[in-house]
């Protein structure tokens, strides 16, 4: 898989070669000075160079339903998972800024260090269930401050295109812990940038559907929660994909 994605991330490397240096190097001076920037300026900064390497690489994003995301910060958004694309896409077209939960084996590679530093993002090591726990922990009380955070519940890539695997129950518990709306985000096609050995031009979706609030969630298990969100993601891309054909 990580060759075939080679192609289209070494012509968006190629194609802002002289800049990428002065990036780089904003993303982590930024990132290393929290007080010094705010989180939404920081956030600005990174989604402008993504919107610029998206428009660049060949793939046009389209969002749908920002205005359904609740007015006041401190939301989890929970999208499905089709890849590396799948944050590039959010960020992309989430105007609001975001915490990031990331497998703690990327969290060290170059770039997406510095990205994660800057977003405020917590890498998680999902061998570890106690490691793993205390990161709940901690997201949970950072949504309460008025953070906002993305987390895949399928917790792994789904690799049969635009169908979901089953959402894992647990990592619903930070928000509930919380308290805080729950927003489901359906995306599609956003396996295709990266999975899809050519540099041809793409179109990727991203969904936000309407949020789950606490008064509507209160009462029901994890599970359900999960299932909940699941069938609703599934139903909009299912819905969206009937119609493009």
């Amino acid at each position: 898989g990580v060759i075939k994605s080679m192609n289209r991330i070494v012509y968006m490397v190629l194609r802002h070669l002289p800049i990428v240096p002065y990036w780089f190097w904003k993303i982590d001076h930024m990132g290393k000075r929290p007080d010094q920037y705010p989180e939404q300026e920081r956030y600005d900064y990174l989604r402008n160079i993504i919107k610029t390497i998206n428009q660049n690489g060949r793939v046009t994003v389209r969002g749908y339903g920002e205005e359904q995301l609740p007015k006041e910060n401190g939301f989890i958004l929970f999208p499905n998972h089709q890849g590396f694309f799948d944050m590039l896409a959010i960020i992309d077209t989430c105007p609001k800024p975001l915490g990031v939960i990331i497998k703690k084996e990327a969290a060290n590679w170059i770039l997406v260090k510095q990205v994660l530093r800057l977003l405020g993002g917590i890498p998680m090591d999902r061998s570890d269930i106690r490691a793993a726990m205390e990161v709940i922990k901690e997201m949970t009380r950072q949504v309460k401050e008025g953070k906002n955070y993305v987390i895949f519940p399928e917790g792994t890539r789904s690799r049969k295109g635009n169908e979901l695997l089953e959402f894992k129950a647990g990592t619903f518990k930070s928000a509930i812990n919380a308290g805080c709306p729950i927003v489901p985000v359906a995306l599609i096609n956003s396996f295709r940038p990266f999975d899809i050995s050519s540099i041809k031009k793409e179109q990727v979706e991203v969904h936000y559907l309407e949020p789950i609030y606490k008064e509507q969630y209160i009462g029901l298990k994890t599970r359900e929660i999960a299932d909940l969100v699941h069938d609703r993601i599934q139903a909009e891309i299912d819905r969206c994909i009937k119609v493009a054909k």
